[in-house]
């Protein structure tokens, strides 16, 4: 009892409703859960108004209690016999729509229920009922409302045909069904090829400057007589801001767990995020929704964001239902076709894939280890994948496994009713992205020096065997993002007064403009004097070496973890928080030391016992893993609250998404989310 009413308090609170003070009795908790997703979903069909430039939060009618769970008000019931409940349009005649009357009473635009049905939901979305007989046609066309000529209610003939069929005549499954698929995944919508003209005589214009770089040195001088064979260069890099327009399009895949653990309030919670998603892409943004279970099913292709094109993917995810077991591997798979099938390519393609179960086909149920390859499954190019475990029973080592390969991050959603923000987060990263391929290359200038390690993360790092050059492949960069890479190098001693170390050089390729751009810095160099001199080592050097070890004794704790050595676990992460208070950094009370140290001390405690660990511990720590070895935000603990300790890492972008989010949500739990970097590592860069 007390679990369900934690899932019910939880659906509340994301939902942003009144609901009756008392939990429903269990056997109603999955159609409330139901009914959810029917409200939620059409707020969200109405918000932003299919506007790209804006998002308007709207107030939802607000269901009264009964005494068998919720009603909508009567104002709200009289107004759905004059507007489709699926995608809110108006019912009346003249305006070239045809309407089905189902044999409860209710009606819809045809093109709307048939939709709902082709995706295998046979139940009244108004009033839960069985259809003994449903409308079904084998294409569902472009949807207009503004027809000069006026069209009869019920089924027609013509240019839209309708076919009642009776449902004991088809195969009603709760798995989906990829038999009706096609081979090749190459019916994606057509893309507008829109090359906006570039001065090659100025790259960059006042809205749109280049990267950002910027170096710093342990200590600015070293005496002459001294050698170093570890010497710290802090290279930063920083993207441009957002434009205002043009902006890179993105073609996205969603590949989403519909098992049976989904049933209910989960469902519900999910198709709400996904409804914000549909609102927030643009025309020129493609969606194509992948639905998993015991097998895998394309929901629709790969389709442009227009106004019919929301309405469509709207009305396909609110026709999803639950059931089955838990495939990843055959929802990866068939997201990963969609990319490689298609006949058209946005510059910008990612997949964000959720689960809240262990994968029961690939996985073994008594072990961590994973069977399967996931790198197999994806392909040889960049296609990064989010990976979102959802609740407190995911398959987190999946997951993170998936995501670390593909170039992705992984996120654990721990409290279900975050999963829009998480969603928002993401995607108000990858509606920004300005840089792409972005290459850091280092060269020695002096004969002795050579680079000794690069300090990198997750992004592929190279040295020549002399030591003389190397690269740092960064990927791709959404707008005023950050990376940080820590270089050693080997100072030798010197009769000079000066030695200059490297000369660091940045190219990249702008993914709306498609240019390729080189740029040089200054070199890197420090003073050589002939006494010694008393210098503090760099802040900015010191809080990034923080950073790194850091994370070095988070993968070294879980690594014990796993071992069933959680004793050995939280000494090593006390051990780097008693080193983090002595740093120089630390002992100013730096911003990122205390955002680190809080971390630490969290995953202190969700190692304290085997039970709390496997519930909740794994998946924090591999979330953190991944955001520090990629330096981009993940969802994680109270990632949602202005005043957060882990959103190092946030973009402007993604703080104004996750904002859009938390206001359509009008609920009282999550305050507005204020920008964290004005007190961590990031600004201290400026």
């Amino acid at each position: 009892m007390a679990a369900m009413e934690s899932a019910w308090k939880r659906a509340k609170r994301a939902l942003g409703m009144s609901f009756c003070a008392q939990p429903p009795r269990r056997s109603t908790l999955d159609d409330v859960g139901d009914s959810f997703s029917d409200v939620r979903l059409s707020d969200a069909s109405l918000s932003a108004a299919s506007s790209d430039s804006g998002y308007r939060a709207l107030i939802p009618t607000t269901p009264t209690p009964t005494s068998s769970g919720l009603r909508v008000s009567k104002c709200k019931a009289r107004s759905s016999k004059r507007t489709c409940t699926i995608c809110l349009g108006p019912m009346k005649p003249g305006r070239g729509q045809a309407l089905f009357t189902a044999e409860c009473s209710h009606e819809f635009h045809f093109q709307c229920i048939s939709s709902n049905v082709k995706h295998g939901n046979y139940i009244c979305p108004i009033c839960r009922s069985n259809w003994k007989e449903i409308p079904f046609h084998n294409t569902i066309p472009s949807l207009h409302f503004n027809q000069p000529k006026a069209t009869p209610r019920g089924p027609r003939s013509g240019d839209l045909m309708t076919i009642v069929r009776r449902v004991d005549s088809l195969n009603v499954r709760h798995c989906p069904n990829p038999s009706t698929e096609p081979g090749l995944f190459n019916d994606d919508d057509a893309i507008e090829q829109h090359i906006p003209t570039t001065n090659k005589e100025h790259q960059f214009s006042s809205e749109q400057k280049s990267v950002e770089i910027k170096t710093y040195t342990e200590f600015t001088a070293l005496p002459q007589s001294a050698s170093r064979e570890d010497f710290s260069i802090l290279v930063h890099v920083r993207a441009p801001r957002a434009r205002s327009s043009p902006r890179a399009p993105v073609d996205l895949v969603t590949v989403l767990d519909i098992s049976g653990s989904m049933a209910g309030t989960k469902l519900a919670l999910l198709k709400r995020a996904m409804g914000f998603v549909i609102q927030n892409l643009g025309p020129l943004d493609r969606l194509s929704v992948i639905a998993f279970s015991s097998s895998a099913r394309r929901l629709f292709h790969l389709r442009r964001m227009s106004d019919s094109g929301r309405q469509l993917a709207l009305a396909a995810v609110n026709s999803l239902t639950a059931g089955g077991g838990t495939n990843i591997a055959e929802g990866l798979k068939k997201g990963v076709k969609v990319i490689e099938d298609r006949g058209y390519k946005n510059p910008v393609s990612s997949i964000i894939l959720l689960s809240d179960g262990q994968d029961t086909y690939n996985v073994s149920p008594n072990t961590k280890a994973v069977r399967i390859d996931y790198k197999s499954l994806l392909p040889g190019r960049y296609l990064p994948v989010h990976a979102f475990g959802f609740g407190g029973d995911h398959d987190s080592a999946a997951l993170h496994c998936i995501a670390e390969v593909s170039g992705g991050t992984f996120s654990f959603i721990e409290d279900e009713g975050a999963i829009q923000d998480a969603f928002a987060q993401c995607i108000g990263g990858l509606l920004s992205v300005v840089v792409q391929r972005m290459r850091v290359s280092l060269e020695c200038v002096q004969p002795c020096v050579s680079l000794s390690s690069v300090k990198s993360g997750n992004y592929a790092s190279m040295l020549s065997g002399d030591g003389r050059s190397g690269s740092i492949e960064a990927g791709d960069l959404y707008a005023d993002e950050e990376r940080d890479f820590l270089i050693s190098v080997k100072v030798p001693c010197t009769s000079h007064e000066e030695t200059v170390l490297v000369q660091v050089g940045v190219s990249y390729k702008d993914p709306v403009s498609k240019d390729t751009f080189t740029l040089q810095h200054n070199m890197v160099s420090i003073q050589r004097p002939h006494n010694a001199v008393l210098e503090t080592v760099s802040i900015e050097v010191d809080r990034e070496r923080n950073r790194v070890r850091a994370a070095e004794a988070m993968a070294l704790a879980r690594a014990a973890a796993e071992k069933c050595n959680l004793t050995e676990a939280v000494a090593t992460l006390e051990e780097e928080r008693q080193r983090l208070a002595k740093s120089v950094s630390g002992q100013i009370g730096d911003r990122l030391c205390l955002n680190l140290d809080a971390e630490l001390k969290e995953m202190q405690e969700r190692m304290a016992t085997r039970r709390r660990y496997e519930v909740s511990g794994r998946a924090y720590v591999l979330s953190g893993l991944s955001s520090h070895s990629w330096q981009r935000a993940t969802a994680r603990g109270d990632f949602t609250h202005g005043d957060s300790l882990v959103q190092s890492y946030q973009t402007p972008s993604m703080v104004d998404m996750l904002h859009r989010s938390q206001t359509m949500t009008l609920g009282p739990m999550h305050p507005p989310v204020r920008p964290a970097r004005s007190a961590g590592k990031r600004s201290q860069h400026k």
